[in-house]
This record gives structure tokens, C-alpha cells and sequence, in this order.
């Protein structure tokens, strides 16, 4: 004998709120993306992608300058957490955001070997023979500024970057500091 429900192509409601369910996330006034990957090229590689396809809802179009350069900034900071910062078992996190003001894109790459620290400032070797390692120099070229912190929830680090879109000064991206060299330089 099975036991069968009183009525099952009824739906059910929960009377209380069951905690673990997954609910909607809330609105927000800015856009993010975020999202864990794994520490392999195949967990870049789509962060990558679908980070370009994120740009382009949020009117950053592909083939546009902008997107391209925010494009070339996660493939690097994402590559680095898979090839620097993998622990066998640890994911690496990504978040983008870019504020309703549209003036920046920040790229936050987060992964869980804190003693790989990355450089700073990015300095290029001098003897120039290397065939790896100019990642963050070229994401210290095309960000407004990054740099480095560890990561308040555990094990590791993070590395970000701010991108500036274009009809946009550095010094709104970056805040007072900026300001404040400017007007001392001119």
C-alpha cells in the first residue's frame, strides 16, 4: 500500500518562511554581476564570456572600445586567479560592477592562495626576456587604477580594477586623491 497525498496537483504554500530557499534577489540601483568559477581556463574562459555578454545588456556594445578593454582586464585578472591563485578544490569569485552614474567599471577577482601576491605597481622585467607575466601590466594600462587586498572572508586574495568610460575623467572615477593632484599640477 502507498501512501498518496490528499490532493497532489494542488500547490502548496509555505505558512512560514523556510530558511535555505532560494528567493529573489532584491532590487538594486546599480548593476553587478557576480558569480564563482572554477580555477581552470575552461572557469576563465566563461567568465570571460559571460561577462562580455553582461557589458553589452548593461550599453556597453560589443566591438566597442570600452567593452573590449573591460573584456581584456577580466581575461587577465581571471587568468592570474587560475594560474597564480588555484588551490585543488577552491573556486575563484568574480564580481563587476558598474554604478548607475556610468562613470567606471570596477572587476573584483577573488581566489584563495594568499601567499601569491601580485606586485605592485606592476613593473615590467627589465631584461625583457620573460614570455609571461605582462598581465598586470597590461591591466594597469588600461584601468584607471588596481591594486590588491586580502580577502575579508577567508583564505586568499583579491585583485581589482577600475576601468573609466570614455566622456569620463579619471578624477571622477577615482575620487578627491585625484582631484587633489590635479589642481596641484595645474
Amino acid at each position: 500500500m502507498t501512501t498518496k497525498p490528499d490532493c497532489p496537483t494542488t500547490p502548496m504554500q509555505l505558512t512560514a518562511p523556510t530558511p535555505g530557499l532560494i528567493t529573489a534577489p532584491e532590487p538594486r540601483d546599480d548593476r553587478t554581476f557576480e558569480m564563482r568559477f572554477t580555477s581552470t581556463p575552461r572557469g576563465a574562459r566563461l567568465a570571460r564570456r559571460l561577462v562580455a555578454v553582461r557589458l553589452d545588456a548593461w550599453g556597453i556594445p560589443y566591438g566597442a572600445e570600452p567593452h573590449d578593454e573591460i573584456v581584456l582586464i577580466v581575461a587577465e585578472l581571471t587568468a592570474n586567479a587560475v594560474r597564480h591563485g588555484h588551490v585543488p578544490g577552491r573556486d575563484f569569485h568574480l564580481r563587476v560592477h558598474a554604478p548607475d552614474d556610468g562613470r567606471n567599471v570596477r572587476v573584483e577577482v577573488t581566489d584563495t592562495r594568499a601567499e601569491r601576491i601580485p606586485r605592485r605597481p606592476a613593473l615590467p622585467d627589465p631584461a625583457g626576456i620573460e614570455e609571461t607575466g605582462r598581465g598586470l601590466l597590461l591591466v594597469s594600462g588600461l584601468a584607471a587604477r588596481w591594486d590588491w587586498h586580502p580577502s575579508p572572508d577567508g583564505p586568499g586574495k583579491t585583485v581589482w580594477a577600475e576601468y573609466v568610460l570614455p566622456g569620463r575623467t579619471a578624477s571622477a572615477a577615482m575620487g578627491k586623491e585625484a582631484d587633489a593632484v590635479s589642481r596641484a599640477l595645474g
